[in-house]
């Protein structure tokens, strides 16, 4: 039989047309590819950048801080009764559970064509682990601006910054990398990153602050410091980054970091506390700073303490025909040492 070449195809059964109709692959599976394209996963890198301690039943964690001693020579004859060292406390205290949760519907799972729990598992637990990375960079930020803490080392004053930010007063824990006469400079080079991250060192070298030191920048400030002009990347001026590999390893020693987290915007969400310390110490005027590009601290600037770690719990509710997914954690966060941290500014 010869091919007809004609427009008549009444006759033909089109098996992706939905009774008949137009679209001739309406009815056709939309082929899953084997992949579920998620939200992108933030990066949480303050965790290990501070100090970490785990209860397992409590309300708060103690954490000791002595003073120093003194020397004096001695006279012979006389009698040595001993000095005094000094003693105190900071306290850390557990938050209210945060949660992160979802419900899938049975019939929901029945007619879906791939896995769905594993997927929520995984950002259920990127929400809360972004959650703790937000409040831990806003700790460290208040440790060095805050009003201090236990700490038997005297905090920051204006004076110690004098020149370096905010004139020649000086604004306490902060470096204005661009112009120390006056913060809130939008424009900065990679030098003057550079430069902030070398004051920072001779800052804490100058009040015999000790410990392994880290820089976490804003994605702008560490991309600038990658820029053609950056003393970091140039290896003929000992720079040891990379423009192909896209890192900074480090800046006078200093790990150098980027994180979308540093609290340069009130972190309004974080719900208020019960645990006897009245508003959330995440929220407010003093936690933030718009014109922060990065933070260099020591792992004692901050503490946590955790009583229950990140977890995820599922249910199969009968009454509800679905299940209830639950992600959670308890743990809070207090700054330890107001002179471990210095703020970046701009």
């Amino acid at each position: 039989m010869a091919w007809n070449s004609g427009t008549d195809t009444g006759s033909v059964s089109r098996l992706g047309a939905t009774n008949g109709g137009s679209d001739k692959r309406s009815l056709f599976l939309k082929q899953f590819a084997g992949e579920v394209l998620t939200s992108f996963e933030e990066r949480n890198i303050f965790m290990p950048l501070h100090r970490v301690r785990t209860i397992s039943n409590g309300k708060s964690a103690q954490f000791p801080v002595t003073g120093t001693s003194s020397a004096a020579y001695h006279t012979a004859g006389d009698t040595i009764y001993g000095g005094s060292v000094n003693a105190s406390e900071i306290t850390v205290t557990v938050d209210d559970l945060l949660v992160s949760s979802t419900f899938v519907p049975k019939i929901d799972e029945a007619m879906n064509h791939y896995d769905v729990r594993s997927i929520y598992s995984s950002e259920m637990g990127n929400a809360l682990s972004n959650a703790a990375d937000k409040n831990i960079a806003s700790i460290i930020y208040q440790a060095a601006t805050g009003a201090g803490t236990a700490d038997q080392e005297v905090q920051w004053t204006n004076a110690d910054f004098a020149g370096l930010s905010n004139g020649s007063t000086g604004a306490k824990g902060k470096i204005d990398i661009a112009t120390p006469a006056s913060e809130g400079t939008a424009t900065y080079t990679a030098q003057n990153i550079v430069d902030g991250i070398i004051n920072s060192l001779m800052t804490f070298d100058k009040h015999d602050v000790t410990g392994e030191k880290y820089c976490v920048l804003s994605p702008e400030a560490y991309y600038t410091l990658m820029g053609a002009d950056s003393t970091a990347i140039n290896r003929d001026q000992g720079g040891n980054g990379s423009v192909a590999g896209g890192n900074v390893p480090t800046v006078g020693g200093v790990k150098i970091l980027m994180s979308n987290h540093l609290p340069t915007a009130d972190n309004g969400s974080v719900p208020l506390n019960e645990s006897g310390r009245g508003a959330t110490p995440y929220t407010g005027s003093d936690a933030f700073d718009a014109d922060l590009k990065g933070m260099v601290f020591t792992k004692d600037a901050a503490a946590t303490v955790k009583l229950l770690d990140l977890g995820v719990e599922s249910e199969y509710q009968i009454e509800r025909q679905g299940t209830l997914m639950v992600a959670k954690y308890a743990m809070g966060h207090n700054a330890l040492r107001n002179k471990a941290a210095i703020a970046l500014v701009a």
